[in-house]
């Protein structure tokens, strides 16, 4: 291990490492995983002067704190929150030198769900299928955060942002995902599309890296029983036997039985990840049965 890595002094609620994935293997049954939100992941980097590839770490609403064994650049972008270095406070979504042997404190969200911390060098696990990104599903990739684990970090490059702070996007107080119906919304009422597409949801906190389940009026089935599994994409809005709408996410199983009533656009899958539980959830449809 070399002097390039971090002591994790709290792990948080669940903290993951995560880069921009392993697209290209549902055929083996492994999802794409990677940052849930890819903006601010990609944001993290560009500040502390790495590849928009370059592994971060992905907290989940409570942060985490680790201690560097010598001096880094690190960045916090996503979801707003306090940062401290030694109790002292820090920028969020800024650069922000950390010395040798100090306490990088990442504190619990003011708003939304995610956040991420990027390192000059990046996180430096093995990767798995191109990726050193943890699936939660599979289990591929390092696992979870534990108290007192230590991770190593790459070499950076010595090229830094141009500038100090950069916008960042809310999250959402009411997520908007827009969605084209299909493949299977023949298996649902008329009457069940309108509800989808007109009717308020809201998230619940059941959650997770998977998948965005909702909480609202159930959807009428058309057509009784269950398909045979078929393949499922990023952004699937699979309805289970409760009627409640699940949108997928980046660790989504890659195949599945209950039909999917539409798809959202990928684009707004990076204000899902920041949507905590309550958060109103309307779908704007387009496309027909």
């Amino acid at each position: 291990m070399t002097d390039r890595a971090f002591a994790v002094v709290r792990a948080g609620a669940l903290t993951t490492v995560q880069d921009l994935g392993r697209p290209g293997h549902a055929h083996l049954g492994v999802p794409r995983s990677g940052a849930l939100d890819l903006p601010a992941a990609r944001l993290a980097n560009r500040l502390v002067g790495n590849p928009p590839d370059a592994a971060v770490l992905e907290t989940t609403v409570n942060g985490c704190a680790v201690r560097p064994r010598r001096a880094l650049t690190v960045a916090v972008t996503g979801a707003p929150c306090p940062v401290t270095v030694d109790g002292r406070p820090a920028p969020w979504g800024a650069p922000v030198r950390v010395p040798a042997g100090a306490l990088l404190d990442v504190k619990t969200v003011v708003s939304g769900v995610r956040c991420y911390i990027a390192f000059d060098g990046g996180v430096a696990v093995d990767p798995v299928l191109g990726s050193r990104s943890t699936d939660l599903l599979s289990g591929l990739g390092p696992p979870p955060f534990a108290d007192g684990a230590v991770l190593s970090l790459g070499r950076p490059d010595g090229t830094y942002a141009r500038v100090d702070t950069a916008p960042q996007p809310a999250p959402p107080r009411e997520l908007v995902l827009r969605v084209t119906l299909g493949p299977r919304a023949d298996w649902f009422t008329e009457s069940a599309l309108t509800t989808f597409t007109t009717r308020a949801y809201r998230v619940s906190p059941a959650s997770n890296r998977i998948g965005l389940r909702t909480e609202g009026p159930a959807l009428e089935r058309a057509l009784q029983g269950e398909l045979p599994s078929e393949g499922m994409v990023l952004g699937a809005v699979q309805v289970p036997p409760d009627g409640r709408p699940v949108v997928f996410l980046a660790d989504h199983p890659t195949t599945g039985g209950y039909p999917v009533v539409a798809v959202v656009r990928e684009a707004d899958l990076a204000a899902a990840a920041q949507a905590a539980p309550d958060t109103p959830v309307r779908f704007v449809g387009s496309g027909r049965r």
